[in-house]
């Protein structure tokens, strides 16, 4: 029921990130006196509208987006004469960039202001303490970070010594250790493949157990254990710390974004392997992953405030992927149509230095071609990131 409950707050998410997205274009176009006939969410059959003023107001059937209609977008829509000149190819450059822009720089603000709200109102996690006591126990060696439990993954060395949830390690390799820096160093400093003797605390009995040590992913020494940590609280931040707080998360978001985008081409022959975590652009997901991972928090054994903390963190990030993903200058992505438009006026600008006539907007029939073949990736792409997300799911550390 948690999980489920999971994904269905973050579907509801996306659309309202959707809605919000295609209300920065509404608001702005509006605002210019521009006409717009339609905004809806999802796509598909109509279930529910409703119209207010000139622009009609509803709910599609599949809950995969949404648009507005502005009236003339493009030169090649028929335009009714009462229409021509609130027509959106008729206005001056510098409204259509900011309509244009609309959406994303939504998206940023809502991103920026759901993280101001969470610094200030739940407070930022202060890290605590960790322990030589076990929180969890992973079930096999990962291929990379990220990366789940395949069928062909080894089991890992602790859960194959029998090492539980709650056991304390008093030894290992004969070394005794206090905290958990002296028993990571001493993992790290045991060679991959060796045997060593654990002694741990379980219920106030010490037990023996024999580890024999593997290589993860990147070589090096792996255990298989995750440690319990104390003293973790959250501080409420005040207004500036949490704006300062805001602006360096989207900006290390953006960051992430860019790198995972940067390394999806290398990413897409691993994404049905067991390794498909281990770099960045593995890491990207569907709709159908991302709504997944939000289940899985939502089902974690964590605390209210953490799965809190980690399901506006996913909302944050659907807000700054759906603003980055439509800056790229793709027809028919915000960025397509901005690169449109810069380039116009750049056309205009050297007509008017030689002393020539303005060409006027861009003839959009010559890029049909380009368009059709950046929604054909686009859609691919999708498709083919649901099937790795349903056959090969990525996992949330737990």
């Amino acid at each position: 029921m948690a999980f489920l409950l999971g994904a269905l707050a973050f579907v509801a998410a996306l659309l309202v990130s959707v809605m919000l997205h295609e209300a920065g274009h509404l608001l702005t176009a509006q605002r210019f006196g521009m006409k717009a006939s339609q905004f809806f969410v999802g796509f598909g059959p109509t279930l529910w509208s409703r119209r207010r003023g000139e622009t009609e107001y509803g709910v599609k059937a599949i809950p995969l987006g949404g648009f507005v209609r502005i009236v003339g977008y493009t030169p090649l829509e028929e335009v009714a004469p009462a229409d021509r000149d609130r027509a959106f190819h008729r206005q001056p450059a510098g409204r259509r960039a900011i309509v244009i822009a609309g959406g994303v720089v939504a998206n940023f603000l809502v991103a920026f202001l759901l993280l101001v709200m969470v610094a200030m109102a739940l407070g930022l996690k202060v890290e605590g303490t960790p322990t030589t006591t076990v929180r969890t126990v992973s079930e096999c060696v990962p291929a990379g970070p990220g990366a789940g439990c395949g069928a062909d993954a080894p089991r890992s060395p602790a859960a194959a010594a029998g090492l539980r949830a709650g056991d304390r390690v008093v030894t290992f390799g004969g070394v005794p250790v206090r905290d958990w820096d002296e028993l990571r160093r001493a993992i790290e400093g045991t060679a991959p493949g060796r045997a060593v003797p654990v002694v741990v605390e379980r219920g106030g009995t010490r037990v023996a157990l024999q580890v024999r040590t593997a290589a993860s992913g990147d070589g090096r020494t792996f255990f298989g254990m995750s440690p319990r940590v104390v003293g973790e609280r959250y501080e409420r931040a005040g207004p500036v710390e949490a704006a300062a707080f805001a602006g360096r998360t989207v900006g290390a978001m953006l960051g992430g974004v860019a790198t995972a985008l940067r390394d999806l081409p290398a990413a897409l022959p691993r994404l049905f392997s067991p390794d498909r975590g281990s770099i960045p652009g593995g890491q990207v997901g569907s709709v159908v992953g991302a709504t997944d991972v939000t289940g899985q928090i939502f089902s974690s054994d964590q605390s209210f405030r953490d799965k809190l903390s980690g399901y506006l963190a996913m909302v944050v990030m659907v807000n700054v992927f759906l603003g980055a993903l439509n800056v790229l200058p793709l027809l028919p992505l915000d960025g397509g149509h901005l690169a449109v438009l810069v380039y116009e006026r750049a056309r205009a600008r050297i007509a008017l230095a030689r002393g020539l006539p303005d060409p006027g907007n861009v003839d959009m029939t010559r890029l049909m071609p380009v368009t059709y073949v950046a929604t054909l990736l686009l859609v691919g792409l999708g498709l083919l990131l649901i099937l790795a997300d349903v056959l090969n799911p990525l996992r949330i550390p737990r």
